[in-house]
């Protein structure tokens, strides 16, 4: 008898619905949905999908300066593949950067896929660590419109000034210019160091070097003064009095020997400015460059059986601190790698800089226990030299105090006095893993007070006072910190904007304004006072701060500004006269038939080089 067999039920099961998280960059959501797991979808918006339009001013002057924002150019397909991810997830996660700039993409993100901002969807995390990214998820909160509001202010700020300025530029001098709140500050900064360079009188002065010995030693001394006093010399006339009061066969007397121990101490974590700074100073990278491969390293880097992993805390600080148990594991490293006498008890804090927000960690290492030698082979050569540089910086910031033994001699005949300095490391600590360079020994011979020394050699030398030093990308951005102009995530476009506008060019790695620049320079500082007045600025950012924390409403913080600016936009219309900008000679003649060429300047602002002789240049050339 046949047997009957079942049919099997081909019902096919429904998906489980998952959770989508959106981040800004492909690395970073390729990172993150390592650590969420399967239930959890991580796509990348790409940055921004929102902005102000780029035809027109976009803000609503009259009605509380509401910005009118559009979807951006090029953003369609992204936008259509959120929404329709969006859809189908059983929740959506907000997962934008730490800051007013990753708060403003999250709130847009949900305006554009219909989202409350009030629900619970925001995540944060200040390093992408399974750890970091699985606890923010426990924790998530509604949007922070304080954040956004004060990243609005900024932007609509932004907008007003250079959509005010920047059109008389196009009418008076060349179109294709523009004008900002920071970029018009480093522009004056470069500007005034230069006018000071050129109004600079060279003052003269001498030095004596000399050579002592005591038997077979030698050292080095300089002149210091008279009848125990510092005393200057201002012409070779001064040198020769003071050579003529020292009897070169006699002995002198060492009239005052002072032994010490100095302590070196290391310096603070990285915050964003400093390490633009140092990575400039030590690496010679551009602040671009840094950025970019700072990014990286906090994105994500596939480092072998580990997989995608981020290698450093959130890079856009102004914060020097550092949590608890990061100084815990650096501890504990430098227990293992160096010994007790190396680990600090009390970590140096750092100096905040003034209206810091320390809405985050220092820059560091997310695990001290991948040194740089273990990921060298994971790591281009600029993410390998960049990490070398945060890891050594952290790991030193828990070290103790390098220790020197100094020792200062004072060396005097018939009134005139040499001083010598000497130093020995005692014992490097931090130095260990973060030196300079700078730390070389200068051993004096074993001298006491009333021992007699005999003059070797004596070398004047003749020296003119220098003129300060051109702004370097490093100590522009410097200087712009230390007046509380800008905040971290501006430094590098504000720098790109003047070189790109050529305002200014880079010559051997230090700013140089161009004839361009110095116009629109005056041009804003005749006409705009407070755009580039620094403290005017600074305080401005500090409204901005307070927008942040709740203080201050945004609204009123710009029309504040707006409403003295306007009058100088109109004042500034009516007074200004059209500029004509001469050719800028190029350096170098043609190759063809060795005329002079010199620079040309289109319509966008893009250079072209042509024969400084008459020659006639056609619209499509330029």
């Amino acid at each position: 008898m046949a047997t009957k067999t079942k049919s099997k039920s081909k019902t096919k099961r429904k998906a489980p619905q998952k959770n989508l998280v959106i981040v800004e960059s492909p690395a970073k959501a390729k990172t993150i949905e390592k650590y969420l797991g399967r239930s959890y979808k991580v796509i990348a918006s790409k940055g921004h999908v929102r902005d102000l339009p780029k035809s027109k001013m976009g803000v609503d002057i009259e009605n509380d300066y509401d910005p009118h924002y559009i979807s951006i150019r090029g953003k369609g397909d992204t936008i259509k593949e959120l929404k329709s991810a969006a859809k189908k997830a059983k929740k959506v996660y907000l997962a934008a950067d730490p800051d007013r700039e990753g708060e403003s993409i999250a709130w847009h993100l949900s305006h554009v896929l219909d989202l409350d901002p009030d629900d619970k969807n925001r995540v944060v995390f200040n390093e992408i660590t399974k750890d970091a990214v699985k606890e923010s998820f426990k924790n998530p909160r509604g949007i922070d419109m304080n954040l956004v509001d004060a990243q609005q202010a900024r932007r609509i700020l932004d907008r007003l000034v250079g959509y005010s300025i920047s059109p008389l530029l196009w009418q008076k001098v060349k179109k294709g210019l523009s004008a900002g709140r920071v970029q018009s500050i480093a522009l004056w900064l470069i500007i005034q160091r230069e006018r000071e360079i050129e109004n600079f009188e060279p003052q003269e002065y001498w030095t004596i070097d000399s050579k002592f010995k005591k038997g077979r030693s030698q050292f080095a001394a300089s002149f210091y003064g008279v009848k125990g006093k510092k005393k200057e010399l201002p012409n070779n006339k001064a040198v020769e009095k003071i050579l003529g009061q020292i009897d070169k066969d006699a002995p002198f007397e060492i009239t005052k020997v002072t032994r010490k121990e100095r302590k070196r101490q290391p310096q603070a974590p990285f915050t964003t400015s400093t390490l633009q700074q140092e990575a400039n100073r030590k690496l010679n990278f551009r602040t671009r460059r840094t950025m970019m491969a700072a990014q990286q390293l906090y994105e994500g880097i596939n480092i072998g059986k580990e997989g995608s992993q981020g290698l450093i805390t959130y890079m856009r600080t102004d914060s020097t601190r550092i949590s608890v148990i990061a100084k815990h594991e650096a501890s504990t490293f430098i227990h293992e790698k160096y010994g007790e006498e190396y680990a600090a008890t009390k970590p140096i804090k750092g100096k905040m800089p003034e209206g810091a927000q320390d809405a985050h960690e220092a820059i560091r290492p997310t695990s001290v226990f991948r040194t740089p030698q273990s990921l060298k082979e994971y790591l281009n050569n600029d993410q390998f030299k960049l990490y070398q540089l945060i890891w050594s910086r952290f790991m030193a910031s828990q070290m103790t105090p390098a220790v020197m033994d100094t020792m200062a001699v004072t060396i005097e005949q018939n009134d005139v006095i040499f001083k010598a300095n000497g130093s020995k490391m005692k014992f490097d600590g931090f130095l260990k893993v973060y030196g300079d360079g700078k730390e070389k020994d200068n051993i004096l011979p074993d001298l006491d007070e009333g021992d007699e020394v005999k003059l070797a050699n004596t070398n004047p030398d003749q020296h003119f006072t220098q003129p300060p030093a051109r702004y370097s990308e490093a100590t522009l951005i410097k200087t712009l910190e230390e007046n509380g102009v800008g905040r971290p995530s501006t430094y590098s476009p504000t720098l790109e904007t003047i070189q790109k506008r050529y305002y200014v060019k880079l010559v051997g790695r230090r700013f140089e304004p161009t004839e361009l620049g110095e116009i629109v320079n005056d041009i804003i500082v005749k006409y705009f006072p407070d755009v580039v007045n620094v403290d005017f600025t600074a305080n401005l950012e500090g409204d901005l701060d307070k927008v942040e924390d709740g203080i201050e409403d945004w609204v009123k913080v710009v029309d504040s500004f707006y409403k003295p600016f306007s009058e100088e936009v109109d004042s500034a219309t009516e007074k200004m006269e059209k500029i004509q900008i001469k050719d800028e000679p190029a350096g170098f003649d043609c190759d063809i038939c060795g005329a002079p060429m010199v620079i040309k300047w289109g319509v966008m602002v893009s250079s072209m080089l042509v024969h400084a002789s008459p020659i006639v240049v056609t619209p499509s050339q330029l």
